[in-house]
């Protein structure tokens, strides 16, 4: 199994151990029923007003908790797919090879003999090695009018042992080679009268129609268009005719496969913050408690909190208490009953008296105080015990009712 995958699903079901109240959503009571039949006693804050273990799937029509279906989660849920669904596209890609081309000429299998004899370039060349040399090449030449083209290799062997300096005895029976459909042997031979004039057109013109019998078109093509620049006749035209079209395709072919990388590699990063993304919202879960009020201890712990609600664009409302205040004792289970009603709202609690430099940051001037946080913002504040001015700022800011 993926590995991310795995990690998602362990994120999780860590989460659902630290607020079991996520699993009231209908579109987790699958996960809800296989615990159960696994022998699991889950704890009755799963379960929505009128449900039991044997009846997940029965809703109250007067709870008007039971009016909240989760979208956050829904849609957390959502992009967890979206993301699975990627992933397996992707999958399907990186398995994907390039195919053959479809060519429209006729290759040679690789001749695959002992390297020719070759000729040694430290020796130093005689006038009468020059003329070994000479006879040698014409006595080739003849053979090969007479089709004796074995022969005509051994005489141009002689010759290059003789003249081991010679770039046309070198591309000579190179061409020879290749009439005798040895490609590799004929390759070797246009390197080294290559390396002995790198401007050779015999050379690029012997090498390119060898490459051209291994298939290998993009190669052949270019030795054959440098030898037709240094040095134009019809055979080339005649090999390029053949050789440019299937050179041609698999360009194409490579700029095809070129994209596709391109694409998939754009995909993984793509992916990769997607994974991030959804990553840092199942650790946001985690950090808050839906239904909950969650009492603040530090300032730390005050920024972990807002960052959750920011990653998960979540409305905060921090409220400011002291054991002392009347107001605050009236107005304290109404903050409770507010945050199992809306859980989509984070709420947080803090002691004046505790935190006594976070309270002087906000300017508490007096408790209760409410302020009303979206995104790292201020959006409103409530002070005193309202019950009723504070339900309405929540409905505001979560968009259920318009602004006067």
């Amino acid at each position: 199994m993926d590995a991310t995958k795995i990690s998602q699903l362990k994120l999780f079901i860590e989460q659902c151990q630290s607020n079991p109240t996520m699993l009231r959503d209908p579109s987790l009571g699958f996960f809800r029923d296989y615990l159960e039949r696994l022998g699991a006693k889950l704890p009755a804050s799963v379960y929505r007003s009128g449900e039991t273990p044997s009846t997940g799937d029965v809703r109250s029509n007067t709870s008007e908790e039971n009016d909240y279906d989760l979208p956050y989660l829904e849609e957390e849920i959502g992009d967890l797919k979206n993301s699975t669904k990627q992933t397996e596209k992707d999958d399907l890609e990186d398995v994907t090879v390039e195919s053959d081309v479809a060519l429209d000429d006729e290759t040679v299998a690789p001749d695959n003999d002992p390297p020719q004899k070759m000729g040694d370039p430290s020796v130093e060349v005689t006038d009468e090695m020059l003329d070994a040399a000479q006879m040698a090449k014409a006595k080739a030449m003849a053979a090969v009018s007479e089709g004796n083209l074995n022969e005509a290799i051994e005489h141009m062997t002689e010759a290059i042992i003789s003249n081991p300096n010679s770039a046309i005895l070198y591309a000579t029976r190179a061409s020879i080679f290749v009439k005798m459909k040895k490609p590799n042997a004929a390759i070797r031979d246009a390197d080294a009268a290559l390396k002995i004039n790198p401007d050779f057109a015999k050379g690029f013109k012997s090498r390119g129609m060898a490459k051209a019998m291994l298939g290998q078109w993009e190669d052949a093509a270019k030795d054959l268009h440098v030898a037709s620049q240094l040095d134009y006749d019809e055979e080339i035209a005649l090999v390029l005719k053949r050789v440019e079209p299937n050179a041609r395709k698999i360009e194409e072919h490579h700029k095809k496969y070129e994209c596709l990388h391109k694409r998939r590699e754009e995909n993984k990063a793509k992916k990769a913050i997607e994974q991030m993304a959804a990553a840092k919202k199942l650790e946001a879960r985690a950090n808050l408690h839906d239904g909950h009020v969650i009492g603040i201890h530090s300032a730390r712990e005050l920024e972990t909190k807002f960052d959750a609600a920011n990653v998960l664009s979540r409305l905060a409302i921090l409220y400011f208490t002291a054991a002392w205040c009347g107001p605050c004792r009236f107005i304290a289970p109404v903050f409770e009953e507010l945050a199992s009603k809306y859980l989509e709202v984070v709420f947080l609690k803090v002691d004046v008296d505790e935190l006594k430099e976070v309270a002087a940051r906000w300017n508490i001037s007096s408790v209760p105080t409410f302020y009303f946080i979206k995104n790292g913002k201020e959006l409103d504040k409530v002070v005193g015990a309202d019950k009723t001015e504070l339900e309405k700022k929540i409905a505001l800011h979560l968009g259920k009712v318009q602004s006067p």
